[in-house]
């Protein structure tokens, strides 16, 4: 099983550092996943992801839109913490991704928003930066499944930025729109092998890349009062009623 493969990986050297494996968290039956870059400090300690600054973020903007986190998947491009949060080596990446497309594989989403540079690279295999690509869906070929990738801001660019926390608001009010979509059509059995890779059934034009900020930074006092996870949160497992059939645990 992929969840237990994950647990016990070595296949880069980032398992001599970590505290536990982030595998993920969430409804295994969700139609929208999250997919941010590594988890931090928060997270190696609790086996979760975004249960930090960012996670409540998080949590805050899904009760805008009336959802809330049972209701979604939430995971990183990596499963164990970089040393001192920095970014992920491309050599990590190419380690870990083998997970993520089974995840995605296993789980099934009709969404998956990319959070930041690094996620919205890997799934897009491009060089966009999010600053020219948050908000606009798009449907790409994910871990061999066609999906509607809809880019956004890590939140914890919104908790350095406010002025990017109501971009991070406006994109998040488009998701039930984009939900309402549905799925998109899914690649027809012997595709183009290259359309498993990663590349869009309505590929994106190339643009340049102006950056944008993914890195774990924690300014609270930005964004207003934001509440507390409750302490289910931080320690049960959240709803995932299938995840034993699926393979995910």
């Amino acid at each position: 099983m992929v969840y237990d493969e994950a647990m016990g990986c070595v296949r880069c050297p980032l398992h001599e550092t970590r505290t536990t494996v982030v595998f993920g968290a969430g409804n295994a039956d969700a139609e929208l996943m999250f997919i941010g870059e590594a988890p931090g400090a928060n997270e190696d300690k609790q086996g979760l992801p975004f249960v930090g600054q960012a996670g409540k973020l998080l949590d805050k903007l899904l009760a805008e839109i009336g959802m809330e986190r049972r209701d979604v998947f939430v995971l990183n491009v990596l499963k164990c913490r970089p040393p001192g949060n920095r970014d992920p080596h491309p050599a990590e990446i190419e380690s870990c991704q083998d997970y993520l497309w089974r995840q995605v594989e296993l789980i099934e989403p009709t969404v998956i928003c990319t959070l930041g540079n690094f996620s919205t690279k890997l799934l897009r295999r491009d060089g966009t930066g999010i600053s020219r690509l948050h908000g606009v869906e798009e449907v790409r070929i994910v871990g061999g499944r066609a999906v509607r990738l809809y880019p956004l801001f890590h939140p914890a660019a919104a908790l350095y930025t406010p002025r990017m926390l109501e971009t991070l608001r406006t994109d998040f009010r488009r998701l039930p729109e984009v939900l309402a979509l549905g799925p998109p059509p899914q690649p027809r059995v012997g595709a183009e092998p290259a359309l498993a890779d990663g590349r869009g059934l309505d590929a994106a034009p190339a643009l340049p890349d102006v950056g944008g900020a993914s890195a774990e930074l924690a300014q609270p006092d930005l964004l207003g009062p934001i509440p507390e996870l409750e302490p289910e949160q931080q320690s049960a497992p959240i709803e995932r009623k299938p995840a034993a059939q699926l393979g995910l645990f």
